[in-house]
């Protein structure tokens, strides 16, 4: 598969992803303030990414390993949309139901590219010998 049918899938994904994050976000919102809002969609919703990056996105089998790498390929994205949420609403005084919407499409490039990294990378297993070979060769 091509970087470029990559890309299409990948914001696929992400239009299934954000709607997910932005329903739950304003479901929580009723409930509680809107950042804690947010880092309760994100969370769930990162749940539901994980699984459609492996099948869809990159088409690879989904591992443990890739499952606790994820959260990685999220954390820029966190950090570039909270941030961003955070002087939309207090700073520039956007309303707090859009602000997240144009937070996420600021993060799409990085997340990609550290998605990519980690859902490609090669599943290796460590044996005892290799993990004796790499010590040895430092």
């Amino acid at each position: 598969m091509t970087v470029t049918w990559q890309v299409v899938r990948f914001a696929l994904v992400g239009l299934v992803n954000t709607a997910t994050y932005y329903g739950l976000y304003l479901l929580f919102m009723r409930a509680m303030p809107y950042l804690a809002a947010h880092v309760a969609a994100f969370l769930l919703s990162m749940v539901g990414s994980f699984f459609l990056t492996s099948y869809f996105t990159y088409r690879t089998r989904p591992t443990w390993r890739k499952f606790l790498l994820f959260p990685l390929t999220n954390a820029a994205n966190f950090v570039i949309t909270t941030v961003g949420i955070y002087l939309m609403v207090d700073i520039a005084g956007l309303d707090s139901r859009y602000a997240p919407l144009l937070a996420a499409a600021a993060a799409v490039p990085v997340t990609f590219l550290v998605s990519r990294t980690i859902m490609l990378r090669p599943d290796t297993t460590r044996t005892r010998e290799s993990l004796t070979e790499t010590v040895a060769s430092k």
